[in-house]
């Protein structure tokens, strides 16, 4: 018997080293994993930044080429004036007189011309790098789908041009939306982006990346909904507390510095939800109606 509880003894102190052994080598793993997550999230971030700015600096080069070729017809039409103006000076001054404004007129258009396209230089070597606008929400959108977001845009109401600053603010919170959705919901995740317009503007970002992660492991999301047994608590926590972190930090306070405010919202077996309201943003923010190009 004693021999017998000797060996069980041993066998017992054997498999404790061995558990802890193994718990060491888990905790081990998991840190690097969570590491490896955290690394591969950062490299998704950066890429998808460097993306969108080449996107943007594509689009700006558009317009530089367009501007450039009005430009060179414009001066191609200066040439030909001036070359009639000098013809007819010695023939009829009343025509040489009407060359001449027109040459005066094409000058100055090719100024302004001109003048865009340094605009665009500037801003294409500005330190702060390249300023996006509303117009160019198509170009996120596909560098977002590209990522494996399922991006649905819808648009209600009378689109309203904004201030620079205002337009860049509200483009840079969907950004972020859009990048926690990726980072937290992955590939597959849908997200419906609305733009409702008025007076007031509403801008929801909601996504499904619950559901999204529920498809990935081959499950059902809605069966997983059902499954899903939470408290009161964990409901009231859902709709009470406000997630934080820097990227919600920099969209509350984008929204707030142009008299926004911002809402986030996470739904139990869902998803998350961003939403930015901007009242009388017409009077405030506003220049004038416009059509956004986002289709």
């Amino acid at each position: 018997m004693d021999a017998i509880t000797v060996a069980l003894a041993a066998l017992a102190g054997g498999l404790v080293v061995v558990g802890i052994v193994l718990f060491v080598l888990w905790r081990r793993a998991r840190r690097a994993a969570l590491r490896n997550e955290f690394d591969r999230t950062t490299a998704d971030r950066e890429r998808l930044d460097l993306e969108l700015t080449l996107a943007e600096q594509t689009s700006r080069l558009r317009i530089v080429r367009e501007l450039h070729e009005l430009v060179v017809h414009s001066v191609s039409v200066l040439i030909s004036h001036a070359d009639g103006a000098r013809y007819a000076a010695s023939q009829d001054p009343a025509v040489a007189a009407r060359s001449a404004a027109v040459i005066a007129d094409t000058a100055r258009a090719t100024l302004a011309d001109l003048r865009r396209v340094m605009a665009l230089a500037r801003e294409g070597e500005a330190a702060a790098g390249p300023q996006p606008r509303l117009s160019t929400l198509r170009d996120l959108f596909k560098v977002m789908r590209d990522a494996g977001l399922e991006v649905e845009f819808r648009e209600t109401g009378e689109p309203i041009r904004l201030k620079q600053g205002a337009e860049l603010a509200i483009y840079r919170i969907l950004q972020e939306a859009l990048e926690n959705a990726l980072a937290h919901g992955g590939e597959g995740t849908h997200v419906l982006v609305s733009f409702t317009w008025s007076d007031t503007l509403e801008i929801v970002v909601a996504d499904d990346g619950a559901r999204a992660a529920a498809r990935r492991e081959g499950l059902d999301p809605d069966e997983v909904a059902r499954d899903r047994v939470s408290s009161q608590e964990d409901d009231l926590a859902a709709l009470t507390q406000t997630p934080t972190g820097r990227g919600m930090t920099e969209m509350r306070e984008r929204a707030e510095l142009y008299g926004g405010m911002l809402n986030t919202i996470v739904t139990p077996g869902v998803g998350f939800t961003v939403t930015a309201i901007f009242p009388a943003v017409r009077a405030h923010n506003g220049i004038e109606g416009v059509k956004l190009g986002t289709e």
